[in-house]
């Protein structure tokens, strides 16, 4: 395999995913971005839950994101030979729940969906695991426990592949990139302060629109997701909370120190700001769900904005003559789907060697 330099335009959890494995590659790579980590990587939950996600028609997602816990305790491990630090992996699998009567039909349709994509769907009981209840609303007796599912803080994995790359010498750049233009077998990055040329650039920008320069054939649009971090409930070591709230869905993670996430706001809005009537409805269905929240405090709200194709698909587009790819579409499984994306890209640029 052939020694590449390679541009990475873009910090996210898929950009710094792939920078990485190329780096492990071999080749020198240097990342692009005014504001590493803080579009959706920086709201997502941080959720590794394939069955939990699971829609109707999205059998292509699932398929790709069954192994995804098993990617990401392999790049943990590679993480950890290569000095950058530990990126903690909690098995704690989801609750499914829901508040009210309408809402545990709900549970029970998802429930028949889940088993026609082969997932198991034991009911659990409070009598049974009282502690998988902790802190919900005595109306909540029982749910579909999903095993499997897993969390990791992205943060902290933000956090350790950063370190990885600085620790191989792959050089982060804090400037967006205006344009791309093809320079012969090369391609050419140009920021405010200058220009670079690598043997190809891999383009990992989220839902942000596409750089001066590309005309791909894929497209995205932006889905806007909130979270809200609260501190005073400990949920640590157990299930990750779904619950339907008056038709709505809603989840909350429990993190160390009685830290949580909850959230499962999703809109088609570019807005960088929540509205009052959007972050009371949010608060008001954890509350509801999760009674215990009335005396935590409030931490933070974070928001980013989700890239999501047409076919509700991930997407790897590549085009080898002009020395380009364009990773996007992951929407809600970015996190999720980040090792495999990478996997995608370390392919792309071994193709490069088929073209001199």
């Amino acid at each position: 395999m052939t020694r590449r330099r390679i541009g990475v335009v873009g910090a996210g959890i898929i950009g710094l995913n792939s920078a990485y494995a190329l780096s492990r590659e071999g080749h020198d790579v240097v990342v692009f971005d005014p504001a590493p980590a803080r579009g959706a990587t920086y709201a997502a939950a941080g959720m590794l839950a394939p069955s939990a996600e699971i829609a109707p028609g999205e059998e292509r997602n699932y398929e790709l994101q069954r192994d995804a816990v098993n990617r990401w305790r392999i790049l943990a491990q590679q993480l950890v030979e290569d000095g950058a630090g530990h990126v903690a992996l909690h098995d704690v699998g989801t609750l499914l729940t829901g508040w009210d009567a309408s809402d545990r039909r709900l549970v029970q349709q998802s429930a028949e969906v889940l088993r026609q994509f082969g997932v198991a769907t034991p009911l659990v009981t409070r009598d049974e695991r009282p502690d998988a209840f902790t802190g919900l609303s005595d109306r909540i007796t029982a749910g579909i426990w999903l095993a499997g599912d897993a969390w990791l803080d992205p943060d902290e994995a933000v956090a350790t592949l950063t370190t990885a790359l600085v620790n191989a010498g792959v050089s982060i750049v804090r400037e967006a990139v205006e344009e791309t233009v093809q320079n012969g077998p090369r391609r050419r990055v140009t920021t405010a302060t200058g220009s670079d040329e690598f043997d190809a650039v891999i383009f990992a920008t989220g839902a942000a629109p596409t750089v001066s320069g590309l005309k791909p054939q894929e497209s995205v649009r932006s889905i806007r997701g909130v979270t809200v971090r609260l501190q005073g409930l400990d949920r640590l070591g157990q299930p990750m909370v779904r619950s339907f709230v008056r038709g709505r869905p809603f989840y909350l993670v429990g993190r160390h120190d009685g830290y949580c996430v909850v959230g499962a706001s999703a809109e088609e809005k570019a807005t960088a700001s929540i509205e009052t009537g959007e972050f009371y409805r949010l608060l008001r269905d954890a509350l509801d769900v999760v009674p215990a929240l009335e005396t935590a405090s409030w931490l933070e709200t974070r928001l980013g904005h989700r890239p999501v194709a047409p076919s509700g698909e991930p997407f790897f587009e590549s085009n080898i003559a002009e020395r380009w790819a364009w990773s996007s579409g992951h929407y809600r499984h970015g996190v999720t789907l980040a090792p495999l994306a990478a996997t995608w890209a370390v392919s792309f640029v071994q193709g490069l060697d088929h073209v001199g």
